[in-house]
């Protein structure tokens, strides 16, 4: 009768098979610090900092032989981060993206899509303030009505905010959610052609 093996032992056989590739690893520590380096780049962008963080001088400081995975960390952040501004406040963030990702690529493609980019985003943050006032002026006679109602059953004066009345929210949101949607499509292609370019 043979012996039988203790589990750490048939553990120990399967490990050996397995060699440690260094190399992996080494791409994968340096495309998280590419991450980590792009975070603090668009972090550093939105923010008034004195010193913000320069990618270029990272990248340079940074072996040849390391450099594609490094820059592939930066990549995948910052086209992530391509993406419809809320306001005018967003426009830093939306040229840090660009500079960082024109740096990274070094294609004058991109920097040109990039740019009809931003046009189409100025567009999108000027309809966006035309719908929600033609939303507001649409629903103002409705939102009238039922404050006037409140107003008789309470029996003093009531105003509604927009925002907390349920059927106004969903009024609202299905007309941007429409706006939005035709933009995202150009965000969509611009990632896209990015990763392209790129050569993901």
């Amino acid at each position: 009768m043979g012996r039988i093996k203790s589990a750490l032992e048939i553990a120990l056989e399967r490990t050996e098979a397995v060699k440690i590739d260094k190399s992996s690893i080494n791409q994968y520590e340096l495309r998280q610090q590419g991450k980590k380096l792009a975070n603090e780049y668009l972090g550093a962008s939105s923010s008034s900092e004195n010193n913000p963080v320069n990618l270029e001088d990272a990248i340079k400081k940074t072996a040849k032989t390391d450099q594609a995975a490094l820059k592939q960390g930066i990549f995948e952040v910052l086209v992530s981060q391509i993406a419809l501004p809320a306001s005018d406040d967003d426009k830093k963030r939306i040229d840090a993206i660009g500079k960082g990702l024109q740096l990274i690529i070094g294609n004058s493609q991109f920097t040109s899509l990039y740019r009809r980019l931003k046009d189409a985003l100025a567009r999108y943050l000027e309809e966006a303030a035309h719908y929600d006032e033609a939303i507001r002026r649409q629903y103002t006679p409705k939102l009238r009505q039922k404050e006037e109602e409140l107003s008789r059953r309470l029996g003093r004066s009531v105003q509604i905010d927009p925002f907390q009345d349920p059927e106004f929210i969903a009024f609202y949101n299905q007309n941007m959610n429409a706006l939005k949607e035709n933009y995202q499509s150009i965000i969509d292609q611009v990632r896209d052609e990015a990763t392209r370019i790129f050569g993901v």
